[in-house]
């Protein structure tokens, strides 16, 4: 993965949004280190700006700080689950649920995902990233986001006071 500026067109991985931002992510890696084994780190680009370098750690338990909270940077934390139900579980047991993504050739377990995954978005077999506005609603569940879809017309309810009215004829 290529850290850098976006502008230049060849990053796959630009700048974090701010310092306080950059900070956070800096403090779950250090955090991180002592949870899991650090399996891969990328390098760090020698220009200006909050660029963090992709980190992997393998090996975390489900408990670990870098597998429970919303990092909202390019850290990955992997938790090896010896079934389908057990990281499902896994994967449940958390106070977010902004988006989910579940590779599987299995019919069924998709199908279970779709019951079971406690996340606003779950996506099949692709990424789970890049929700598209107007087509895809996109909010969390549980501590991620309020469950307003943006970019759907359930939206445009957040800017309004709804008010029901009856009378008896």
């Amino acid at each position: 993965m290529q850290v850098g500026a976006a502008v230049d067109g060849e990053a796959t991985v630009g700048a974090v949004v701010d310092r306080k931002q950059y900070d956070a992510i800096l403090k779950a890696i250090e955090v991180g280190s002592g949870e899991g084994r650090l399996a891969y780190q990328g390098d760090r680009p020698v220009s200006d700006g909050y660029y963090v370098p992709p980190t992997i750690f393998a090996d975390v338990p489900p408990t670990a700080h870098i597998a429970r909270e919303e990092i909202f940077g390019p850290v990955l934390a992997l938790i090896e689950a010896s079934s389908f139900d057990e990281a499902l579980e896994i994967a449940n047991d958390s106070e977010y649920g902004l988006t989910g993504s579940v590779y599987s050739r299995d019919r069924a377990n998709l199908e279970r995902a779709r019951l079971d995954f406690a996340v606003g978005n779950l996506y099949f077999n692709r990424k789970c990233t890049g929700a598209l506005v107007g087509i895809h609603p996109f909010a969390g569940i549980k501590l991620s986001g309020t469950n307003s879809k943006a970019g759907g017309p359930d939206y445009l309810f957040n800017f309004v006071e709804a008010k029901a009215t009856g009378e008896r004829l």
